[in-house]
């Protein structure tokens, strides 16, 4: 079957299936499991699992060294430039570490059994760090203040509302954050002083999602952006002294709003959004008076989403990173003459810029590659030379060993061509089975970072792993982006079989022998692939995946329910959920051929427990090969060592047991065909 017949199969699937009843609220962590037959693993009581073998010996002394590759995440930098506050994993999570001179010693700072992966430094005293960290991956994360004299950290906030955002301003003498600790619902805006961190106050109490940008280098104003979808942002700005609120983006129409920074005066700020292009372009906006109805692009010669921004402390540069085809590209803007500089960086993905606060003539960042994991950077401005100041492990293997990706584009319907990263094995003949990885989101996009994964399966199992970037991804537009939105996702999983086509077309490449893996979203696409395109895949790997659009709304966490109708439409319209009942996997579960493996966070916010229990137990019931790996103190994926190590090893052995080697022809008992 092709592509282009999708839209009358599940035509047909409509008339022929009946709609899923929607699941009760997923249980707690604590409560069984409504999966017979899950059982903890030996040793590892944590887990639970159905149908997972023991990893062979053989296979877990080979992808061992891959799962000790190691990155670095860049946090903070401190007032003079020499701190660098980072977090990475020695041991079983991320934990925050201080390195204070290139490629120096990472000084562990907080040694808990939970991640952290949010800080920033308290400005001129780079001794009291603030941080927020979650418990068993349920993301209702609480702020801390770590004070490096004592080792010691206090909590501040309610210890039971989720809170996000973290902002300190640049005098540090306040700091903001979001929480929904007013209603459990609404996410609200708090500034608190650093030094009577506990009393802090609303300055938000308003409906819907909000969350601090930039405190004002007076600490007078703060930039606030209310978030209701992707493309659809606000950014305000409120006076701390009236709590006075003052809407800075146009009241008609909408847009996203990618980031914000004041200048240096207070009186305007550096807009990323792409209200006024399809891309997300820089614009300076005033902060009185009515904004012009389409202000002129600082980034204009740019035709790529710009990501982040940071203002160095003389106000006189404006640091842009933009994404450029996936890959990071590191601009100077200068705020006087509006001049735009291209700054010579190793090739790779930016996720991060900091400017000392204190000083303008260097900047810092994170970059990775699909080679190497991410690690920090900083670029003297004036000699333009880059420091490395992290250098990540990668298990003593040689970055050399990796492979690149090739950029490809192939057709689908509508016009649609879709991007897509092809890693091929080196030195491998042909036909090689082929792993489809799809990306969370929807509104993400798959990035040539660097992916141990996706390194294992190139690397050691010899097979082609094609990473596609379909219709409703970020980074190629806002039109690209909106093409997935409500019930036009019908349309998007035509992408899905645009991708098998592609396959089929070139000759190192094994139609017969496809894999599909994904998480979140991504786990929905992977679903939907065997469900949709049954007699096409041999082997899917689910990570904390939708199985029922309508049931994953009803039963994800009421803070961000709103939001996620916005993307998928919402489920109480009839008409959209007869939509979203049609190309819900777990309505059309009975079509399933392809072997499947489900991994789950049982504290899962975002995709509850029950969107995997209830395609494992259909399935199961249909008598399809099923695996089951449930993790009790993870949540939307798995961040813990061990547990992320089993995690991917059991997929890895998954998909070589279905998908079989290099040049192998279909496994035994496994049947080809397109």
């Amino acid at each position: 079957m092709t592509f282009a017949s999708l839209p009358l199969l599940v035509s047909l699937l409509a008339a022929q299936a009946p709609a899923p009843t929607p699941p009760k609220p997923a249980p707690a962590a604590t409560a069984p499991s409504a999966v017979p037959g899950l059982a903890p693993l030996p040793g590892q009581p944590n887990l639970l699992a159905l149908g997972v073998p023991p990893v062979p010996p053989e296979l877990a002394e080979r992808v061992q060294q891959y799962l000790e590759s190691r990155a670095a995440q860049l946090l903070d930098v401190s007032a003079d430039g020499k701190q660098v506050l980072i977090s990475t994993r020695f041991a079983d999570v991320n934990q925050l570490h201080v390195v204070e001179l290139p490629l120096g010693a990472r000084t562990q700072l907080t040694f808990t059994k939970e991640p952290i992966n949010k800080a920033r430094f308290l400005p001129g005293d780079p001794r009291q760090v603030f941080y927020l960290q979650d418990k068993g991956g349920g993301e209702f994360f609480q702020l801390f203040r770590l004070d490096r004299l004592t080792g010691r950290s206090e909590l501040l906030t309610d210890g039971k509302s989720r809170h996000e955002a973290l902002v300190v301003s640049k005098d540090g003498r306040w700091i903001a954050y979001a929480g929904t600790g007013r209603n459990g619902k609404d996410t609200d805006v708090y500034v608190a002083p650093t030094a009577e961190p506990r009393k802090a106050k609303l300055v938000t109490q308003v409906a819907g999602s909000w969350v601090p940008l930039d405190f004002s280098r007076d600490g007078s104003k703060l930039l606030v952006r209310q978030y209701r979808a992707t493309d659809d942002s606000d950014l305000s700005v409120v006076d701390l002294k009236t709590n006075a609120r003052t809407q800075l983006t146009p009241k008609e129409g909408k847009g996203s709003v990618d980031a914000a920074v004041f200048t240096q005066d207070g009186q305007g700020v550096y807009l990323s959004t792409d209200r006024y292009s399809d891309f997300a372009e820089v614009y300076r906006l005033p902060l009185t008076g009515t904004p012009p109805a389409a202000p002129p692009s600082l980034t204009k010669s740019v035709r790529w989403n710009v990501e982040h921004l940071e203002l160095s402390a003389d106000g006189r540069r404006l640091a842009v990173a933009a994404n450029e085809e996936g890959y990071g590209r590191l601009y100077l803007l200068d705020t006087r003459t509006q001049a735009l500089a291209p700054v010579e960086t190793p090739r790779g993905v930016i996720s991060q810029i900091r400017f000392p606060p204190g000083r303008s003539d260097r900047v810092a960042f994170s970059l990775s590659s699909a080679r190497v994991p991410m690690d920090i950077f900083m670029v003297d401005l004036g000699t333009k030379k880059t420091t490395r100041w992290t250098q990540s492990e990668t298990g003593g293997l040689s970055p050399e060993l990796f492979v690149e990706p090739e950029l490809v584009r192939y057709p689908s319907t509508d016009g649609v061509k879709v991007p897509a990263l092809l890693y091929r094995p080196r030195d491998v003949k042909g036909p090689l089975p082929v792993v489809v990885l799809f990306h969370g989101g929807p509104e993400s996009q798959s990035v040539p970072s660097f992916n141990v994964q996706v390194q294992l399966m190139a690397t050691e199992l010899g097979m082609a792993v094609l990473v596609p970037n379909v219709r409703g991804s970020d980074g190629y537009g806002k039109a690209y982006r909106a093409m997935d939105d409500g019930v036009k996702r019908e349309q998007s999983l035509a992408d899905i079989g645009a991708t098998l086509d592609f396959i089929a077309t070139r000759p190192e490449l094994d139609a017969a022998r496809v894999g599909v893996y994904g998480g979140s979203y991504g786990g929905y696409m992977t679903l939907a692939a065997v469900t949709f395109f049954p007699e096409r895949i041999k082997a899917a790997v689910d990570v904390v995946g939708i199985s029922s659009l309508p049931s994953f709304l009803q039963n994800t966490q009421a803070y961000r329910r709103d939001l996620r109708r916005a993307e998928y439409g919402d489920e109480r319209d009839p008409a959209v959920r007869k939509v979203q009942e049609r190309i819900s996997p777990l309505g059309s579960v009975e079509r399933i051929r392809a072997a499947l493996f489900v991994q789950q966070g049982a504290n899962d916010p975002r995709v509850p427990r029950s969107e995997a229990e209830q395609i494992v137990q259909a399935a199961r019931v249909k008598g399809s090969d099923v695996w089951y790996l449930l993790a009790t103190d993870e949540g939307h994926g798995f961040q813990k060592k061990a547990n992320r190590d089993l995690a991917q090893t059991t997929a890895l052995m998954f998909f070589q047991k279905h998908l079989g080697s290099p040049a192998a022809g279909p496994p035994s008992g496994a049947a080809g065909g397109k």
